[in-house]
C-alpha cells in the first residue's frame, strides 16, 4: 500500500526507533536488529469517525481506511494484511517482549472485511472448504439451520466477525492441539501470562459457566481490548439479527440469534476495564 505522508510519519512513530528498516526505507547497519535494542514508541490514536453499522459489519476496505495500515512483513505470514494503527503499535510491543523470551508471534489473519468473511463462509457452506472434522457441509448436512450451526463452531457469518474491526488477530496456528505441546504450548502459556499487559485478551475461551454460547475455543484468536470492548458494546446496540444478510444461509441468523449467542458470546474478561 502506498502511504500518504501523514500516515507514513505516524507509522514510523508507532513502529520503533531501532528496527530492521529505517523510516526512509534504507537498511540499518548489521546488528541494529537486535531485539533487545528495539524501543517501541506507541502512539495511540482514536477512531477517525463515529462507530457505524457499516464499520462494525466490515462493509469497508481496510486498505483505504485512514485508521488502518498494512502489517510489516516481519510480523505476518504473508503480505497484504491490515490492522488498526494503534493495534499494530501494541502488538509490536508484545512481539518484542515475547522475542526476548524465545517466543515468536506470527500473524496468520488480521482484518477481514465483509467480502473476505463471505468468501470463507460460502466456501464452507458449499463444501468447497471441508470443515474441521472432515465434514462436507453441502453433502453431509442438508438442513440449513444444522449446517449454519456446524459452520458456526469456528467461523463467523459475514457481518458478525470481530475480525471486521481491525482489533483482532490470529497467531501462528489454527489448531488448538498445536498450542498444547512444544513451541505452541510455550507461546500460549506466555500469552496467558503476559498478553493482558499489552491490552490483549482471548475472546473465545473454553466453554464453561462464564461463557455458555458462541464459537468453540480458539487459542489462536486474541483481541485488543482497549478498542474491541467499545466495539462490542456498540454492536450490542447497533447490530440487529435482521441486518445480517447478503450471503448463503443468512436466513438462519435470526433463528440462531447471532447477536446474543455469537457476537456477544465472548469471555467476560475481554469486557473488563484495563487498569
Amino acid at each position: 500500500m502506498r502511504l500518504d505522508f501523514s500516515k507514513k510519519t505516524l507509522l514510523c512513530s508507532i513502529l520503533f526507533t531501532s528496527t530492521f528498516l529505517s523510516c526512509n526505507g534504507q537498511n540499518k547497519p548489521s546488528g541494529s536488529d537486535n531485539i533487545a535494542e528495539k524501543k517501541v514508541l506507541v502512539k495511540v490514536v482514536g477512531p477517525s469517525s463515529d462507530i457505524s453499522a457499516d464499520y462494525l459489519m466490515g462493509k469497508f476496505d481496510p486498505s483505504k481506511h485512514p485508521d488502518f495500515v498494512e502489517i510489516p512483513k516481519e510480523y505476518a505470514d504473508r503480505p497484504g494484511q491490515f490492522i488498526r494503527l494503534e493495534v499494530l503499535g501494541a502488538f509490536i510491543k508484545m512481539y518484542n517482549a515475547a522475542m526476548l523470551e524465545g517466543v515468536r508471534l506470527q500473524i496468520r489473519s488480521a482484518t477481514r472485511n465483509f467480502n473476505d468473511q463471505k468468501r470463507i463462509w460460502e466456501n464452507k457452506w458449499t463444501g468447497k472448504t471441508i470443515l474441521e472434522d472432515n465434514i462436507n457441509a453441502a453433502k453431509d448436512i442438508s438442513d440449513d439451520l444444522t449446517r449454519s450451526k456446524k459452520i458456526l463452531e469456528y467461523s463467523s457469518m459475514p457481518g458478525t466477525s470481530r475480525h471486521h474491526w481491525g482489533t483482532d488477530m490470529d497467531f501462528n496456528s489454527f489448531s488448538n492441539e498445536w498450542f498444547e505441546k512444544g513451541e505452541g504450548y510455550k507461546l500460549y502459556s506466555w500469552m496467558l501470562y503476559n498478553a493482558a499487559k499489552y491490552g490483549f485478551c482471548q475472546p473465545y475461551t473454553k466453554m464453561g459457566s462464564d461463557r455458555t454460547s458462541g464459537y468453540f475455543e480458539e487459542k489462536w484468536h486474541w483481541t485488543y481490548m482497549p478498542l474491541s470492548k467499545k466495539y462490542t458494546q456498540s454492536a450490542k446496540t447497533i447490530i440487529k439479527n435482521e441486518m445480517i444478510s447478503g450471503f448463503l444461509g443468512s436466513e438462519t441468523a435470526i433463528i440462531v440469534d447471532m447477536l446474543n449467542n455469537y457476537i456477544l458470546g465472548i469471555s467476560p474478561s475481554c469486557l473488563q476495564s484495563q487498569n
